[in-house]
C-alpha cells in the first residue's frame, strides 16, 4: 500500500525510540501492533545487535527495526542468502535457518509477474549482480527490464552494496565481462544467469540458474518490459568446451554442473546458428567494479539513496511504501540493515526520500535501497536461540518467498 502526497508535503523523517523489546512470530501477528526497543537494542549474537523504534514522517508513523552488524569484528561476517539457484525463491526465515545465519533480510527486486506476456513463466530471478562467496552468479538486467520503483537520475541496474575481501562495505556496480570464442571468431557476452537479455545478444546460463525455462529472457526489449518475446532466437549447448547441442527456442531443465546455455536473440541468435555441434566453444565471464579494487566477497543489487553523507538528487518524496535499507558506517566497518513494518497502522511507511534522511540520521554514509512492500522483512534469532524469528510484520500478512537477501554470520 502505498500513499502519494505533493512534494510540499514531504519533511524529515524523525525517529522516536521507544521502549520494551518484542520478538514478533510473523504472519501470526500480522496486524498487531509490535513493541519497541530500548535505545542501545539487544545483543543478539557478538557483534550483532537489533532495536525497534518510531519513525515520524510526513504520513504518519512508520515503525523501524534495526539490526547493526561490526564487521571489524573478525567472527561476523554477511553474505548472499539465496535458495541454491538464481530463478528460484524462498522465504528469508527459510533462508537464513538454512544457511545458520543469525539475521536476515529480504534483497533485490525480481521478476515477480509476466502478465505482459502470457504463457511465459516468471523466473522470479533478481534485477541486479549477485555475489555469494566470493563467485559471481548474475549479472544485471538491462535498464528497461528491471521491476521496482523508478530509479534515481544517474543510476542504473548495476548498482550494488558489496563488502570486500577486506570486509569492508562499499557501493558500486558491477558491470559483465565476458566472451564467447568461436571457430569464426570471438562475440561478446552480455548476458549472465539473467531473466532478461539485450536485444541482439547473447548470453550465459550455467548450473546456477536452477530449472525454470530460459524463455522470459528474450521477451521484452532495453526500453520496454512488456514489448512482445523475440521470435528470432537459438541456443547451444556448451560441455567439455564443445558444443554438444543446439535448439531453436529457449529450453528449460536444470543445467548440469560444467555445463553452460548460450541463448541469442535478433543478431546474437544469428551469429550462435554458425555453430555446429562438435565445434570448440570457450566462455569466459566475470563481474567487474566500477570503482572497487578490492575483490567483492559478496554483493546484492539494488539502488543507492545515500552517497557519502548526501542524499542522492532526485529521490521520490511523493510515494509512501514499507521498505528495505542497507547502509554503512565507520569506513565500511559497521553495517546498517533497516527494514520497516508492515502492520495495518506503520504500512503507510515512508519515502525514498525520507528513508535517505533516516539512514543519516542513524549515522550511515551511504545507503542502498532494497526491495519493498511485501518483500520487506527482517528475521533474527533470540541469542542462543536455533533458528529465527520474524521481527517486523510482512506487509501481505505473511512472508513472501523471495530469490535473494543479506545473511548476518556469526561465529562466535
Amino acid at each position: 500500500m502505498t500513499r502519494r502526497r505533493g512534494r510540499s508535503a514531504a519533511g524529515r523523517a524523525v525517529l522516536t525510540v521507544v521502549t520494551a523489546l518484542g520478538v514478533l512470530a510473523g504472519a501470526s501477528l500480522a496486524g498487531a501492533a509490535p513493541a519497541g526497543a530500548a535505545p542501545a537494542g539487544r545483543r543478539i549474537a557478538p557483534g550483532v545487535t537489533y532495536r525497534q523504534f518510531d519513525v515520524d514522517t510526513a504520513a504518519g508513523t512508520a515503525h523501524a527495526h534495526l539490526l547493526t552488524v561490526d564487521l571489524a569484528n573478525p567472527h561476523v561476517g554477511v553474505d548472499l542468502l539465496y535458495p541454491g539457484a538464481v530463478a528460484a525463491r524462498s522465504t528469508v526465515s527459510r533462508l537464513a535457518d538454512s544457511a545458520g545465519a543469525v539475521a536476515g533480510i529480504n534483497g533485490d527486486f525480481f521478476n515477480i509477474t509476466e502478465t505482459q506476456h502470457p504463457g511465459v513463466e516468471a523466473t522470479g530471478a533478481p534485477v541486479g549482480p549477485a555475489v555469494a562467496d566470493g563467485k559471481a552468479l548474475k549479472a544485471a538486467v538491462p535498464k528497461g527490464q528491471r521491476f521496482g520503483p523508478a530509479l534515481p537520475p544517474g543510476t542504473n541496474t548495476q548498482e550494488v552494496l558489496g563488502v570486500g575481501t577486506d570486509r569492508r562495505a562499499r557501493l558500486d556496480r558491477l558491470a559483465l565481462v565476458g566472451s564467447v570464442s568461436t571457430p569464426d571468431g570471438r562475440l561478446p557476452l552480455k548476458g549472465l544467469n539473467q531473466y532478461a537479455l539485450p536485444q541482439s545478444s547473447v548470453g550465459a546460463f550455467t548450473a546456477k540458474w536452477g530449472s525454470v525455462s530460459r524463455a522470459r529472457a528474450v521477451c521484452g526489449t532495453d526500453s520496454e518490459r512488456a514489448a512482445p518475446c523475440s521470435d528470432d532466437t537459438y541456443e547451444v549447448t556448451v560441455r567439455g568446451g564443445r558444443v554438444v547441442a543446439a535448439s531453436g527456442t529457449p529450453g528449460s531443465g536444470t543445467i548440469a554442473a560444467g555445463t553452460t546455455v548460450l541463448l541469442g536473440r535478433e543478431e546474437g541468435a544469428r551469429q550462435l546458428r554458425k555453430l555446429s555441434v562438435g565445434d570448440p566453444v570457450t566462455v569466459e565471464h566475470s563481474l567487474a567494479a566500477a570503482t572497487s579494487g578490492v575483490p567483492y566477497a559478496f554483493a546484492i543489487g539494488g539502488f543507492p539513496v545515500l552517497r557519502a553523507g548526501k542524499p542522492l538528487s532526485g529521490l521520490d518524496d511523493r510515494t509512501s511504501a514499507v521498505r528495505t535499507v542497507v547502509g554503512f558506517k565507520g569506513g565500511g566497518q559497521q553495517l546498517l540493515i533497516l527494514v520497516l513494518d508492515g502492520a495495518a497502522q506503520y504500512r503507510t511507511g515512508m519515502t525514498v526520500a525520507e528513508e535517505a534522511d533516516a539512514m543519516r540520521t542513524l549515522g550511515a554514509s551511504d545507503a542502498l535501497n532494497l526491495d519493498g512492500g511485501g518483500s520487506s522483512e527482517l528475521v533474527a534469532r533470540e541469542e542462543n536461540a536455533g533458528a529465527v524469528s520474524v521481527r517486523n510484520h510482512p506487509s501481505g500478512g505473511a512472508e513472501r518467498p523471495v530469490p535473494n537477501g543479506i545473511g548476518v554470520f556469526s561465529a562466535a
